[in-house]
């Protein structure tokens, strides 16, 4: 500061403090060389405290009001100065404005994993994050144990070293309660009551309280959480028998809306078949008789037998039995006419072939020649 600054402070006889930030915690009022006159107006706003420290000895302590720093309301700091002028010449003191409202939205989480013993999954590894909301409970000790000198604190400054110390309780609670993985998000309420109450003295002993202590999020390994989604999916999922059935059917319908994948398709819904069939059985309870097999895929009908015929000396067909009708209609054939098929020795007729004998049974002779 200058001349002009001891000018200034000549005049200005109103000590207070407006706080335009959200994060000031602590703010040492600014004085030409500390100089504070007698009958000063000192103003505590509400949310606030007025710390007067001198020689780096605490002095007083002002609560919300307004004040005029003279010797009657100032017993321990007239005891300190011994002053001998009747307290008429400006005094020295250092005046830190201290916030006690409540800083809230503060983070904190754990920056490794924490490893604990799961009764259902073993030893598994958690990440915890949340909030929490503090308040100088005793601005004396709050300047002593933590801001000491500093002419502006924010709450930057300290929550490294309160996140470190929540994480640190939060690690050995969790470990100690035991509660099942599956069980901690209906714990976070408790989780968060616990830790504030076991880090409370330690805050205390720097002047702060816990009023808020919030645990957003358990979580686990993006591996665990995935199989656990997986878990969740086969218990939604109930009947798997009917569920393949259902998976196979749009299978099938997507198949059929592309001719040009249907092979590939028929093959990956056998592979599909075989994978269900054997999940089906490898599911069943032990000791539980199994499910029949599915029935195998019949094997394709046999071709019909192709027959030839000998008609007048010249060899016709092969025909299936059904177009052998109309040449026994037309007399073409009967049942002397010589007929072979794959499988026989030799030429037979066609009366003899059991296949074909009953064929000329229900054929009509030719009618008789009109007179």
């Amino acid at each position: 500061m200058g001349l002009l600054d001891k000018i200034r402070g000549e005049f200005v006889d109103i000590i207070e403090w407006t706080d335009p930030s959200n994060d000031t915690m602590v703010y040492r009022f600014q004085r030409h060389d500390n100089e504070i006159k007698m009958g000063a107006r000192l103003t505590v706003r509400e949310g606030q405290a007025a710390v007067f420290v001198n020689k780096g000895q605490i002095a007083d302590v002002f609560s919300p009001g307004m004040y005029t720093l003279e010797t009657d309301n100032m017993p321990i700091l007239s005891t300190i100065m011994g002053w001998k002028h009747g307290f008429h010449s400006p005094f020295k003191a250092e005046v830190y404005f201290v916030s006690t409202r409540r800083f809230t939205d503060l983070k904190w989480g754990t920056k490794h994993p924490v490893t604990l013993r799961d009764p259902e999954f073993g030893p598994v590894r958690l990440r915890a994050f949340g909030t929490y909301t503090i308040k100088v409970q005793d601005s004396g000790a709050f300047i002593r144990e933590i801001v000491g000198t500093d002419g502006h604190f924010t709450t930057d400054e300290v929550t490294d070293q309160l996140r470190n110390m929540i994480v640190s309780r939060f690690a050995d609670i969790i470990g100690e309660s035991k509660i099942p993985v599956l069980d901690l998000a209906a714990n976070y309420d408790e989780l968060g009551e616990f830790v504030s109450t076991k880090i409370g003295p330690e805050f205390g002993n720097y002047g702060l309280e816990v009023t808020k202590m919030l645990v957003e999020n358990i979580s686990l390994p993006e591996a665990v959480e995935e199989a656990l989604d997986k878990r969740s999916s086969m218990g939604i999922i109930g009947d798997l028998h009917k569920y393949t059935q259902f998976q196979t059917a749009n299978a099938m319908e997507e198949a059929a809306k592309n001719p040009g994948g249907m092979a590939a398709g028929g093959m990956g819904m056998g592979m599909g078949f075989a994978m269900a069939n054997q999940m089906g059985q490898s599911m069943q309870p032990a000791g539980q008789p199994q499910p029949p097999q599915a029935a195998q895929t019949p094997p394709p009908i046999p071709a019909a037998k192709a027959w030839h015929l000998a008609i007048g000396g010249q060899q016709y067909g092969p025909f299936q039995v059904e177009a052998l009708q109309p040449y026994i209609q037309n007399g073409q054939l009967t049942a002397e006419t010589l007929v072979w098929s794959q499988g026989m020795a030799q030429w037979a007729p066609a009366g003899q072939v059991t296949e074909l004998a009953s064929l000329f049974g229900s054929t009509p002779p030719p009618l008789p020649p009109q007179a």
